[in-house]
């Protein structure tokens, strides 16, 4: 491959490098993350749909054991079998029994997932009132009344109801005959489970759920025009367990479907619940689509530098070779010219050097005026770097040492000292400018010597301490350079600067969960939470219409930049208590 390409030219070969550097790996490693992530997405989909599904079967299970429970305690009822079974003389002897009686009501009451609680009996004496319905022909013949009869278990079936307004809504009920030990009649319980209640429940409103019981019509739907109707999902009835999990297509729109099977407690029924999803598709072809764009337009983008760069390029060498071959052929006038830095330039320099030492053979009477000219150009370069050399720190460290000597010599020893101080600081900044860490011990002595300064200029308007903590060791730690001092300078301009007297700056440096601790507090005027509040918004970001807190600004940013964002500054104050500017760094 590689003596294939030696054969083409240069802009061939930069278009063949591109193909396979770029376009062959980004289209395989891109179709690959595509189908890969799309598969990732999609399982996460129908993950998300099992849960939920998992969700409503859990729902189910909890109200229909609660449900069944309470048909229980009703069906073993000493009251209600008494009602049942005994022969009532009246009317008013059956309601008086009845209104005695209040258990069904507090089931009513008490427990909002039922909606009615229905008491079907064959007893003459028994009248319509309340819970209690007397069976009559059309009641006789309904499938659900017969089944009650003929056997013994309870089941569960979806019950059309109407409202007051006319309105058709169904329930899940649980239907179970009620033995009647002491009578040869019959009774059926009808426990119905409040629609409401499991809309609130169940509805999550991010998928559409359909519940059926075994004829599969649904008797709950996230769609109220499903009611009644048979699931939209084709559902094996006769399966023990039917499960399904993938897709299906419904009036034209692709659904992400998940559908379980719940088995009853003590009863043959089952119920179905199904769980659509119309939107993860969508959702995946959106991610997938924006996925697709950034592969595209990491392949043409490149495409377009490589053609583009390819041009110059190729451009720039047909020039280089059209001098050349001008020069080969004694034309030494060049009238182009290639800019820049790079090795075609360079060579284009040294073609323009090589022509102008041709023609310097040519023209030997200049030679010695031309190396004249270029010594004496020389030499005034060397002067000059001679001279800005002598000017340098040293140069300035001598010259304040010297006014130090004097300032001694004459007895003023306060300016000696003042000058001495500024000298060591002039050192420490110039020592660290463009350097990346020093030692904990040297930024302290720097801080130290700068305070020194200042209770030169306020005498004792105030006075600092120094605290470190016994188990740290200043040479030990390294920190970025210049970070305390206009934390320092901040706490005495304006924490202090209006106090006349007693002003305190402490400086506490200890270590906390593995983090390096610096405090440096004040007792000055402080600030009020509006004033801290702005503050603290003006360290996190930068305005540029103010000119305040931007050294605190540029500190905040050095630590997260070299550290991460869990580092940084932290400032607490309090009107007339002072402030406390708080740096963490790692050990």
């Amino acid at each position: 491959m590689w003596k294939r390409l030696k054969n083409l030219n240069t802009r061939q070969q930069l278009y063949s490098i591109y193909f396979i550097a770029i376009f062959l790996p980004i289209s395989i490693i891109g179709t690959f993350l595509l189908v890969n992530n799309n598969r990732i997405l999609t399982n996460y989909h129908h993950d998300l749909l099992y849960s939920d599904n998992q969700r409503v079967k859990t729902i189910l299970f909890e109200i229909t054991t609660q449900i069944y429970n309470i048909s229980r305690d009703i069906a073993s009822n000493r009251d209600i079998q008494e009602i049942l079974t005994q022969f009532h003389g009246s009317e008013r002897d059956f309601i008086e029994r009845v209104n005695e009686m209040t258990i069904l009501e507090q089931y009513e009451v008490n427990y909002v997932d039922v909606e009615v609680i229905e008491i079907y009996t064959d007893n003459p004496s028994v009248s319509a009132y309340k819970q209690f319905i007397p069976v009559d022909e059309n009641i006789e013949v309904l499938h659900w009344y017969q089944k009650a009869l003929s056997q013994a278990s309870l089941f569960w079936l979806s019950m059309p109801t109407k409202d007051r307004f006319g309105n058709e809504y169904w329930n899940l009920s649980l239907v179970q005959r009620i033995p009647l030990v002491r009578s040869g009649g019959n009774a059926v319980l009808v426990l119905k489970i409040s629609d409401n209640y499991l809309k609130a429940r169940i509805d999550s409103g991010m998928y559409k759920t359909t519940l059926s019981v075994d004829d599969n019509l649904a008797f709950f739907s996230s769609d109220r025009e499903d009611y009644g109707q048979p699931q939209k999902i084709e559902i094996d009835l006769l399966a023990d367990n039917f499960n399904y999990s993938g897709d299906v297509i419904i009036d034209g729109i692709r659904y992400m479907a998940e559908v379980s099977t719940q088995k009853m407690n003590l009863s043959e029924s089952k119920i179905y619940i199904t769980v659509l999803d119309s939107e993860a598709y969508r959702n995946i072809r959106s991610i997938s689509n924006t996925n697709l764009l950034i592969i595209i337009l990491s392949i043409i983008i490149p495409a377009i530098l490589v053609h583009f760069f390819t041009v110059y390029f190729t451009r720039r060498i047909f020039t280089l070779r059209e001098t050349m071959h001008r020069v080969s052929q004694e034309d030494y006038v060049i009238t182009d010219s290639l800019k820049g830095d790079d090795e075609v330039s360079k060579a284009f320099a040294d073609l323009e050097i090589m022509v102008e030492q041709i023609k310097e053979k040519d023209a030997r009477m200049y030679e010695t005026l031309i190396k004249e000219k270029d010594l004496e150009n020389e030499q005034q370069v060397m002067e000059f770097k001679m001279l800005a050399s002598q000017i340098n720190p040293h140069f300035l460290y001598n010259a304040l040492e010297t006014i130090r000597m004097k300032a001694f010599t004459t007895g003023d020893k306060e300016v000696a000292t003042a000058i001495k101080l500024l000298g060591k600081i002039m050192r420490y900044v110039l020592e660290n400018t463009g350097t990346n860490f020093t030692t904990l011990e040297k930024e302290l002595n720097h801080i130290e010597t700068y305070l020194a300064i200042q209770i030169l200029r306020f005498g004792e308007k105030f006075a600092y301490h120094l605290d470190v903590a016994p188990e740290i060791s200043l040479q030990k730690y390294n920190i970025l350079p210049l970070l305390l001092q206009p934390i320092v300078e901040n706490a005495i301009l304006h924490g202090l600067e209006e106090m006349d007297n007693n002003g305190k700056l402490r400086i506490h440096v200890y270590q906390e969960n593995k983090n390096l601790m610096i405090e440096i507090s004040d007792n000055g005027c402080g600030m009020t939470k509006e004033e801290l509040a702005l503050l603290k918004q003006g360290i996190e970001i930068r305005s540029p219409e103010k000119s305040t807190s931007i050294g605190l600004y540029n500190i905040n940013q050095r630590l997260k930049l070299c550290y991460g964002e869990q580092y940084g500054i932290e400032i607490t104050s309090q009107p007339g208590a002072g402030t406390c500017v708080k740096i963490m760094l790692p050990v």
